[in-house]
């Protein structure tokens, strides 16, 4: 798995680190980028919060949580659960935003490294829209109806997204046999465009047939 510029996978040796001088100026080129060539429209305050989303969790200590065990990501569901039985509205909130956002970064740029694991990208997926959504509903009901909208798009098109964020990710990686393998796993679980689109370049054609409705 590439590195991105600021933050290390734990436990795998990083290949490569990205050099740059403005972050945030180097996640808004690369994502506006990736969603020309992923042909996908956002609004301009949605691609704005997705900068700051990847701006920030390039700082690891703004993604993982620490813990006597040392720096972690709670499980999706327990950040669930923490955010459903939050004691405010405002606690519930962040709760159900820290969900979204990190499952649409874990999802964009470590959806390889599930290969290795029990729980796929396609539950972090689930996971990361229904918390979107219902932050947006939340949100819609009260004070905040911009706010509201920008989560109800991130929540409608979280999977393009994360295919976006894969495309920011690994701009530059050679596909592996192994790397052909996911992707067509990926394509089964989730319908992604990207990966379909990628495995054709490769030489490989999907069949429609193979892949059950989620």
């Amino acid at each position: 798995m590439r590195d991105i510029p600021g933050i290390e996978p734990r436990g795998e040796t990083p290949q490569r680190v990205v050099a740059v001088t403005n972050l945030r100026e180097f996640f808004r080129d690369n994502l506006h980028g990736a969603l020309e060539r992923q042909h996908l429209a956002v609004e301009d305050q949605t691609e704005h919060y997705v900068v700051n989303l990847l701006t920030l969790f390039a700082r690891s200590d703004a993604l993982y949580e620490q813990s006597p065990e040392g720096p972690r990501l709670k499980p999706l569901v327990v950040m669930l659960a923490e955010a459903l039985e939050a004691r405010s509205t405002g606690d519930r909130n962040r709760g159900l935003q820290r969900l979204g956002d990190v499952s649409l970064f874990v999802a964009g740029f470590f959806a390889h490294s599930f290969a290795r694991k029990l729980i796929d990208v396609d539950y972090h997926i689930a996971m990361g829209g229904r918390a979107y959504q219902t932050l947006a509903d939340a949100l819609g009901r009260g004070r905040s109806p911009a706010l509201a909208q920008v989560f109800a798009e991130l929540a409608e098109k979280f999977q393009p997204l994360v295919d976006t964020l894969n495309e920011v990710s690994e701009s530059s990686h050679r596909h592996t046999d192994e790397d052909v393998l996911r992707l067509y796993e990926l394509w089964l679980k989730t319908g992604s465009r990207r990966s379909y689109r990628i495995l054709r370049r490769l030489g490989v054609n999907p069949a429609p047939s193979a892949r059950t409705p989620q």
